[in-house]
């Protein structure tokens, strides 16, 4: 999604997708019942340098159709000169959770805010 000078891409998947070998190196959890969110800042006004990864404060949030919340707590990654942002949460099988991030490149203007819904499964 793009937001004045950045773009932010955000997803969220089963933790299965990330090798045990990864989620070791990262510290992430992995399981049946487990998903990850990952977000990435970039500087959309790079020009034909590519757009780099900048650093952010990352905040959010996701809640279930019954109105139950988690809080997302980032952990910054940086693999060379990449940088994610990535939570780890919990979820049910065949479960729509709904969720709200708010990220903020740049400490002296306010967070920009997304909003999405998605609909996990448990790993069978």
């Amino acid at each position: 999604k793009a937001f004045e000078s950045y773009e932010v891409h955000y997803n969220a998947f089963n933790s299965s997708f990330v090798t045990p070998e990864v989620a070791s190196a990262y510290n992430l959890q992995r399981g049946k019942y487990r998903a990850l969110m990952n977000v990435a800042v970039l500087n959309a006004n790079a020009g034909e340098a590519g757009k780099p990864s900048v650093r952010a404060m990352v905040k959010g949030k996701m809640k279930n159709l019954i109105g139950q919340t988690q809080d997302l707590s980032f952990t910054e990654i940086r693999e060379g000169e990449s940088i994610y942002y990535i939570a780890s949460f919990r979820f049910t099988d065949d479960e729509i959770m709904k969720f709200e991030l708010k990220v903020q490149p740049d400490p002296n203007k306010p967070a920009y805010s997304m909003n999405f819904e998605q609909h996990f499964y448990a790993d069978k």
